[in-house]
């Protein structure tokens, strides 16, 4: 469950947001479009506890992130528009980062989300000499490090191939099946048809998107 009430945000005088509330149940895919610089991404990035807002709470499952930030920790994983591996380091050692055990690593590269995500095939590798598309599927593979309950993706497709962006549309349904909770910023929209709920994002507000006004003509738009 997340409950977001009244979020505010600002750089300097500019207001970002402006008094965003949103909630979610356990297996819901919710979805945010909107035009770059609207406010999305700090939005997000307060929902993962990377940024702190002006004003406002933010609730997983009634635990006061805010006032307690191991409640971040805990409850999301967060994958930003920006590549935030280690390149000088492996793959492997970049997701020992994030999962201490190496027992547990070993079974999620043998049969876990990992594994789904073919990290396997080059685990190996540098992280300099992946390509766009294996880079975020480690990325992915880490916000997922204790398989927290809700997954938060910024742009998760971004310049990646169609391939790619249906291999991550295909690991959010298998997320969303065993009751994950997903909220995703994108213009893709086999991304947005995923979405159980989609609002826009304007002006540092939110507003719903009825199901009819879906698909090509709303992502166009933006």
């Amino acid at each position: 469950m997340i409950e977001i009430n009244n979020l505010t945000a600002a750089y300097g005088k500019k207001q970002v947001l402006k008094g965003i509330s949103l909630e979610s149940e356990r297996g819901e895919c919710i979805g945010i479009v909107g035009p770059n610089g609207c406010g999305k991404s700090t939005f997000l990035s307060i929902m993962a506890g990377v940024l702190k807002p002006a004003s406002g709470s933010v609730y997983y499952y009634g635990k006061d992130a805010l006032k307690n930030p191991i409640v971040f920790q805990k409850m999301t994983g967060y994958v930003p528009q920006e590549n935030p591996l280690i390149p000088e380091l492996s793959v492997y050692d970049n997701l020992r980062l994030w999962y201490p055990d190496r027992t547990e690593l070993k079974k999620e590269l043998q049969e876990g989300f990992l594994q789904l995500l073919g990290i396997g095939e080059f685990v190996k590798k540098p992280v300099r000499k992946l390509s766009g598309g294996m880079k975020k599927r480690v990325s992915i593979g880490i916000a997922l490090a204790g398989m927290p309950p809700v997954l938060i993706l910024d742009e998760p497709s971004a310049a990646l191939d169609l391939v790619c962006k249906e291999d991550i549309k295909r690991y959010l349904q298998i997320y969303l099946e065993k009751k994950g909770t997903v909220v995703i910023t994108t213009h893709e929209e086999s991304e947005l048809s995923l979405c159980d709920r989609l609002y826009v994002m304007k002006d540092g507000r939110l507003f719903p998107v009825n199901r009819e006004l879906r698909g090509t003509a709303l992502t166009a738009k933006f």
